[in-house]
């Protein structure tokens, strides 16, 4: 489980690619499991027939050879500033086809700035 407080409002203060402000009283608790391939398959679908009304998912296309574990992330918003109460939702994940691209969720060093890199945070010792 990670339990988040304090996101740093900048000039683009929203909390996901739709535009939904935020506000400093931001709080998300995400939990991440793995499920076996036929659970990870099936919300992959599901999640898919429910995006039908924006078209599909334009992220990485499964790999239909790759019979492993998937991923699942579930979370929770709360921000009492911007919502009436907490809302929850969750995503599944399978390995895609080719290379799954590093994406440093920080300041992301690579693709929010065409052509120019961000140093992204590090630490001079591991956490564990």
């Amino acid at each position: 489980m990670i339990d988040t407080l304090g996101v740093k409002i900048g000039p683009f203060a929203m909390l996901d690619m739709y535009g939904t402000p935020r506000s400093p009283a931001l709080h998300v608790v995400e939990r991440y499991r793995l499920l076996d391939y036929e659970a990870a398959k099936e919300a992959e679908e599901r999640g898919q027939r429910e995006l039908t009304r924006f078209g599909r998912d334009p992220g990485l296309v499964p790999n239909p050879s790759y019979k492993g574990k998937g991923l699942q992330l579930e979370f929770t918003v709360e921000d009492n500033s911007i919502f009436t109460g907490p809302w929850s939702a969750a995503v599944s994940y399978r390995r895609p086809l080719g290379e799954w691209p590093e994406v440093a969720c920080a300041e992301n060093a690579n693709g929010h700035l065409p052509g120019r890199r961000v140093a992204a945070p590090t630490a001079d010792k591991p956490d564990f």
